[in-house]
């Protein structure tokens, strides 16, 4: 794969019986690989705010790292099977996040990689929605559409 790359990310949140809410994200970003691990690194912009976020997600077997940097501060672990526990920190105030990871499983293609992560997000201790994240991971063509983040 290139190292340029787009990176689609669509996420669905489900309370009880309700159909989800879909959010999706596209950004430009790096990707690399280094021994075992895949590393995908973009900014991304927040409404109402100039401040970007740098954002880099590592991911190998049963485990994908989200860190964020600048507007929002954060350190994300999704791990199959495990409960973890982190702090996400904005200009507004620090809330506590509870990812209890079902299932986070990757597809690698020769131009494709995706990721599906399924888990139980809790905030500040109380369980809040059932979600799943899908990560997209495709080349950037040359003379592509130009997508700002």
């Amino acid at each position: 794969m290139t190292k340029e790359v787009i990176v689609s990310i669509k996420g669905l949140q489900f309370e009880g019986e309700i159909d989800g809410d879909l959010i999706e994200t596209i950004n430009v970003g790096q990707y690399y690989k280094k021994g075992d691990g895949h590393y995908v690194i973009y900014n991304e912009s927040t409404e109402g705010s100039t401040e970007k976020t740098k954002n880099i997600i590592k991911f190998h077997d049963n485990e994908l790292n989200l860190t964020k940097k600048g507007y929002v501060n954060t350190h994300m672990i999704f791990e199959e099977n495990k409960k973890n526990i982190s702090s996400y920190i904005t200009p507004f105030g620090e809330l506590v996040f509870g990812i209890d990871a079902k299932k986070v499983e990757f597809e690698e293609k020769e131009e494709q990689i995706l990721i599906q992560v399924d888990y139980t997000l809790e905030v500040n201790y109380e369980y809040l929605a059932d979600c799943q994240i899908v990560l997209d991971i495709r080349p950037r063509a040359e003379g592509g559409p130009m997508i700002r983040s």
